[in-house]
């Protein structure tokens, strides 16, 4: 019979002791500590795939003896498309054979349907191989009815994806030994629970089991398995904090719900750069990716507007435009509102006391908007310039022309800082049909040329940035 010894675990950082606490020794944190009960069962009765024990999963890994590294053959390791140019880019050029993907984001942002049309895709594409294989979609919070009925509605059904609705961890684990998939999705980790060991479904005990016997059969049998992982009420992976050690790529798929734009990151990848994102569009017939995001972020009106400037971020490697939208007016209050939409109210209310201070456009008594397209985000330091210039240009109703974009940090002094990555964002304003570029002093050391058809204007303060754009009150 199984020996159970009782450890008291932080949810938030794994420490583990032999009491409890109310606020975790290691990271700090407040009632996160739980109480675990582990189970110990024999080698022979350990939770695995039925019919194996640990003795027979080390002979199967072969010789598990020490090798120079020099030797070690990577050349036959071929990665699998998920049939989404965004999704193997964020992975690092597909599926790895053997790999285990946490894939987490909020209740209804689409993890389910990117999932099982990522397995609809594989499922197509292991099926004109060589050796045809099967793709293995466990549900356990789904019947098989309903998996159908959103397959069919995304137009993945195909012959060998296979469909199963199960909560038991030994039976996800005897499918698996039995259909030898060339994919295993489990949605969600959440749901499965071992019975081999106490707690509720969820809970840090069974989540950790459930990951440790889905890992050992995707490594020992070379299955890339995906993990679909809920999340807490604060945005974090629900679940022992050691979940997101183990697996190799956790992926977190953000998005608003009131738009159709998702974005997919890679927060820990063994496999690949950890800067990349995907982006994808939801919308009633399944999931689109966005090759070219642009004009996402972009109104369609080629007219100049008054209270427009456009702008260029990096999210990863990607440079994204951002259009920066402004509306001053008089206000009617004792107190001036302010109101932000993808910009930081902080970063706004500095900006303004700056734009006072040093470009001479007073808004300290008047009502304050700005907002971004399409649910973009302006939060990085380098929007400044464009929120200044929307805010100078609604304030003196003078437009920005269209083919014109501003790039750059704001001081409090009024000086126009130089920004990391500035020749990817010129090379991208330029692709997009941009003529005129407003940027801080270029460093000698970066030797950033600038692109055919762009012309670059450098500035070091705010009022020079101002009188270029044609919006200064001077």
């Amino acid at each position: 019979m199984a020996k159970s010894t009782t450890q008291y675990v932080c949810t938030e950082c794994g420490w583990s002791g032999p009491k409890w606490y109310g606020r975790c020794p290691q990271c700090g944190q407040w009632g996160t500590i739980e109480e675990f009960h582990e189970a110990r069962p024999a080698a022979s009765t350990r939770t695995a795939a039925p019919g194996r024990t640990s003795r027979t999963l080390a002979n199967h890994s072969g010789d598990l003896g020490a090798m120079p590294i020099t030797k070690v053959d990577t050349r036959n390791v071929q990665r699998i498309p998920t049939g989404f140019g965004e999704f193997d880019r964020v992975l690092g050029g597909g599926i790895v054979p053997g790999s285990v993907v946490l894939v987490a984001g909020e209740p209804g942002i689409g993890k389910s349907t990117l999932l099982l049309e990522t397995a609809g895709h594989v499922a197509r594409y292991v099926a004109h191989g060589q050796s045809p294989r099967s793709v293995l979609y466990i549900s356990g919070e789904e019947s098989q009815a309903q998996v159908r009925m959103r397959a069919s509605r995304i137009e993945a059904v195909e012959e060998n994806l296979l469909l199963a609705s199960t909560t038991d961890l030994s039976a996800a684990l005897g499918l698996i030994e039995q259909e030898k998939p060339a994919l295993v999705i489990v949605d969600s980790a959440q749901t499965i629970v071992s019975q081999e060991v106490d707690g509720i479904a969820g809970g840090s005990t069974q989540v950790r089991e459930v990951a440790s016997a889905l890992i050992d059969s995707a490594k020992t049998m070379d299955i890339p398995v995906f993990l679909v992982g809920h999340v807490t009420k604060d945005g974090s992976i629900a679940g022992p904090r050691t979940l997101e050690h183990v697996v190799d790529v956790v992926c977190q798929f953000e998005g608003d719900a009131q738009t159709a734009l998702r974005m997919l990151r890679a927060v820990k990848n063994r496999f690949g750069p950890t800067d990349e994102v995907g982006c994808f569009d939801m919308s009633g017939d399944g999931i689109e990716e966005v090759r070219d995001p642009s004009g996402l972020f972009l109104s369609t009106s080629d007219q100049p507007t008054e209270g427009t400037c456009v702008t260029f971020t990096l999210d990863g490697h990607r440079s994204l435009p951002i259009e920066v939208q402004a509306l001053v007016t008089a206000t009617a209050l004792p107190s001036p509102r302010r109101a932000t939409n993808g910009i930081d109210s902080n970063r706004l209310a500095m900006l303004i006391a700056v734009l006072y201070k040093h470009g001479h456009v007073n808004l300290l008594a008047k009502d304050v908007y700005v907002s971004t397209i399409a649910g973009g985000l302006a939060k990085e330091p380098g929007c400044d310039l464009a929120i200044v210039s929307a805010l100078a240009s609604a304030a003196t109703s003078r437009p920005i022309a269209r083919t014109t974009c501003a790039i750059g940090e704001i001081s409090l002094t009024g000086q126009v800082r130089p920004i990391p990555r500035l020749a990817h964002r010129l090379a991208e304003a330029a692709r997009l049909g941009f003529t005129t570029a407003i940027v801080p002093p270029m460093r000698q050391r970066a030797n950033v040329a600038a692109p055919a058809g762009l012309h670059v204007v450098e500035v070091t303060s705010l009022r020079d940035a101002l009188g270029a754009l044609g919006v200064s009150t001077r």
